[in-house]
């Protein structure tokens, strides 16, 4: 009897939400520097089986286990458990999706898809004012997918020297490595779904 309830114990210990949560970021950290359960260990200094039973949730990571995680991945603590401190929505209404405008160029950008920093796309509606003409010098990550679905009006996009005059339905696929530019010939604002994902 009493057994069972000291593994009862243990188990309510390591189903956790926040140690789930916590386990499974640490997990695609490593993964994301391509790192195995050894290497980590030579950098961090804590043992294969510690840092295996952390990312499977099985404990409760001490301070000072995440510190020297903190010190590998280039974090601080408070940024890590930000991460995983809730469950990001799944769901954004309308009018809780964030706008942005640059109004000295006529754009206007709204994030739609719920933040989820875990995640490799996410989709943006953008509108530009007729005749607005936005340059960016490169992207924010190269290789960067994107899908530009005009809703309505006309937009040219210029990407590695090509201009592409799109119109109302049409789609356009690319990855980004250089310069890019976003013109609304007009007489219209063009209104455009624009998907990005992270290469």
């Amino acid at each position: 009897m009493r057994q069972d309830a000291v593994a009862a114990a243990a188990s309510a210990r390591t189903t956790d939400p926040v140690d789930t949560r916590l386990g499974a970021r640490l997990a695609e950290l490593r993964a994301e520097q391509g790192w195995t359960l050894g290497e980590l260990a030579e950098r961090s200094g804590v043992s294969r089986s510690t840092l295996s039973r952390a990312e499977r949730a099985e404990i409760s990571p001490t301070a000072s286990l995440l510190n020297r995680l903190c010190q590998v991945y280039g974090r601080t603590m408070s940024q890590l458990l930000s991460e995983v401190e809730a469950e990001p929505a799944l769901l954004v209404r309308a009018a809780g999706q964030p706008l942005w405008e640059d109004r000295a160029s006529g754009f206007v950008r709204r994030s739609v898809s719920p933040p989820h920093p875990g995640l490799r796309g996410e989709l943006v509606e953008g509108r530009l004012t007729a005749g607005a003409d936005i340059a960016y010098d490169r992207p924010p990550v190269p290789g960067l997918e994107q899908h530009i679905w005009v809703l309505a009006g006309s937009l040219d996009v210029t990407a590695q020297d090509v201009e592409h005059q799109l119109d109302t339905g049409d789609c356009l696929r690319m990855r980004v490595w250089g310069a890019t530019r976003f013109r609304c010939p007009g007489p219209d604002e063009a209104r455009y779904v624009l998907a990005v994902v992270l290469p």
